[in-house]
């Protein structure tokens, strides 16, 4: 081999060799390019899943912040509209009422409850009173249920009261105890719940 021949091989063997290194060096270089690519994807995934997380949860308490005011709202306005239906409703049970005080069928009433407190009553003395506005029925409904009737010195819209003093017993059918007992537990059902 000559001298041209030998320079010439060890030219190819060397750039051989250099292209070997080479591309061993571009290799492991694209390989912990890849390697610090995919780290970068995942940690940016990571972050990303972490932060719509964090927005997700932040929106939700919105949410309910939101609806927990707006629910607060409906029920003051349910309430406020309720409580004007209620006045209403007993505005109209107060007239119904003295419609009622100004027929005939509330003296018949009237004596029904005093033959009732006089069957509790029994031998006992019993004393009824009317309200002080029942002035013109106490003749009538004295003479029918033989039962002399007093006016109360307090009024209560209508309806009697009786006392057995022997017993100890106050029977109340005023219309006032009645109406204020009603309005008490008079309560609003119905709705989704309790249709």
């Amino acid at each position: 081999m000559t001298t041209e021949e030998k320079l010439q091989h060890f030219y190819d063997v060397s750039m051989d060799s250099a292209r070997e290194e080479s591309q061993k060096e571009l290799d492991s270089y694209r390989e912990t390019l890849a390697r610090m690519l995919a780290e970068h994807k995942e940690e940016k995934t990571k972050s990303a899943a972490e932060r719509l997380k964090l927005e997700s949860e932040n929106a939700k308490r919105e949410i309910n912040k939101a609806l927990s005011a707006e629910q607060i709202h409906i029920k003051r306005r349910l309430s406020k509209k309720q409580q004007e239906l209620r006045e209403k409703l007993f505005v109209d049970v107060k007239d119904k009422l003295e419609v009622f005080m100004a027929s005939p069928e509330y003296v018949n009433w009237i004596e029904e409850k005093i033959r009732e407190a006089k069957k509790v009553a029994g031998e006992n003395e019993v004393e009824i009173y009317l309200t002080p506005a029942d002035e013109g029925i106490a003749k009538s409904v004295t003479a029918t249920t033989g039962i002399p009737v007093l006016l109360s010195e307090t009024p209560f819209m209508g309806g009697m009261k009786a006392v057995i003093p022997d017993k100890n017993i106050l029977i109340d059918h005023t219309f006032s105890s009645l109406f204020e007992s009603a309005k008490e537990e008079f309560n609003f059902n119905g709705g989704l719940l309790n249709e």
